[in-house]
């Protein structure tokens, strides 16, 4: 089917779909995807069953009008998206980066909503399949639409932008991500550059923080840039939460840490860029409550407990240690959970931490999982061979008026240790 056919039907089923079986409302149409360990395609009979009102599939099955036959469900869907991308006349704007993307973008959003309707990426939908699934959800009174791009491997950015076709774009910044996928640093911002190669072909905008040399070289034949930097304010406090003079307003937020008042710069530029006041920047920021594993504050007896185990890598690591370290609390200690995808770097890139955290002379730093365990005694360090192990070492040891920084890589899930504290 013609793809402009198609998305008349996507328009009469008021634009409603899904890729899950399992959530089938009336009248949406069923995209059946294929994966390394499921098939949507044997789904689609009974999703027609459940209420759908057309399933894709890119395999042949019965006859039936309500099957539309594509060559390949995902490339179909992906084209979608962009088709209806192209219905709109909106700031749609694109985040990459190392670290910090899902901050960025939320804070972004907090802020744009103070104005427009906006809509944006949820959850991690940031890869070659949640990016369309996001742009299909942008509804058609949408004034402004923020869009997260991710990628674990080359070329995927520029196929993101392809999509998204944003208008403005910002990195985050580049850091040692994904480097069982990337192999170097320079492969990561190669990747990342992608977006800026997109606004510079397509006359579209740059944010850039101007304190990042990484990205000050990337983006210096872009002639549309908006830069940032913390030169540009006036800089009251960072640790533990950060407070900042802007156009001699006080701006308080409860995230902490330069890398977050970076974040928060790049929200609060994207609103001057956009029109909003001054009242209606400050409104976005300081309603913004960290939450999901992500620079979150935990007060918890006489603790003050930073989680911050979404995700890790070297880079996102470093910046969190450093800016822990700057606690006014007597007694600091970290919870450190192994960091994923470094691949042949892994043993080199866990014990380069360690050596380097060591420096800070915390009260004590606990471990956990298989590559640190395999680093750990160079340091004088003990990595615990289980949780629970680890909890009950804490438990007894009743920590009161500490400082508690807990990192990790989401398959750690390292805000498990809460309870032992």
């Amino acid at each position: 089917m013609q793809l402009e056919l198609f998305y008349n039907l996507f328009t009469e089923c008021d634009y409603k779909f899904t890729t899950d079986s399992r959530s089938i409302a009336k009248g949406s149409i069923f995209f059946a995807l294929k994966g390394d360990n499921f098939n949507g395609n044997l789904f689609a009979i009974d999703a027609l069953k459940e209420g759908a009102s057309y399933a894709v599939v890119d395999e042949q099955l019965e006859k039936n009008n309500k099957l539309i036959l594509v060559d390949d469900v995902l490339t179909f869907m992906q084209e979608l998206a962009s088709f209806h991308r192209k219905c709109f006349d909106i700031p749609i704007i694109a985040i990459g980066g190392s670290n910090g993307k899902t901050t960025t973008k939320n804070l972004i959003v907090n802020v744009l909503k103070q104005k427009f309707k906006a809509h944006s990426t949820q959850g991690n939908f940031n890869n070659h399949i949640g990016v369309p699934i996001t742009i299909l959800n942008i509804p058609m009174d949408c004034e402004v639409a923020i869009i997260e791009l991710g990628t674990n491997h080359p070329g995927e950015i520029e196929a993101l932008c392809k999509i998204t076709a944003p208008t403005h774009g910002l990195i985050t910044n580049i850091g040692k991500e994904h480097l069982e996928g990337f192999g170097t640093l320079e492969a990561v911002a190669k990747e990342e550059s992608e977006i800026y190669h997109y606004l510079l072909k397509n006359n579209g905008v740059a944010l850039v923080n101007k304190d990042d040399d990484w990205l000050k070289r990337m983006s210096r034949s872009i002639q549309n840039i908006h830069y940032y930097s913390k030169n540009n304010v006036d800089i009251i406090s960072t640790v533990p939460a950060i407070e900042i003079l802007v156009e001699n307003r006080k701006i308080k937020s409860p995230l902490m840490g330069d890398y977050n008042l970076d974040n928060m710069l790049a929200a609060i530029t994207i609103g001057q860029q956009l029109g909003l006041t001054i009242d209606e920047i400050q409104s976005g920021i300081e309603s913004y409550i960290p939450e999901n594993n992500r620079s979150q504050w935990i007060h918890q007896n006489s603790n003050d407990i930073l989680l911050d185990a979404y995700n890790a890598n070297p880079s996102s690591m470093q910046v969190a240690i450093e800016n822990f370290s700057k606690m006014p609390n007597k007694k600091q200690i970290l919870i450190l959970g192994d960091m994923f995808e470094m691949g042949n770097h892994a043993k080199k890139e866990h014990l380069d931490l360690l050596i380097w955290a060591k420096q800070f002379e915390f009260e004590a730093i606990y471990l956990l999982g298989e590559n640190f365990n395999q680093v750990s005694l160079n340091c004088d360090l003990e990595t615990f061979s289980s949780m629970e192990k680890l909890g009950e070492t804490l438990k007894s040891l009743n920590y009161e008026d500490t400082a508690i920084l807990i990192k990790g890589s989401r398959g750690m899930k390292m805000e498990r240790v809460i309870k032992y504290l």
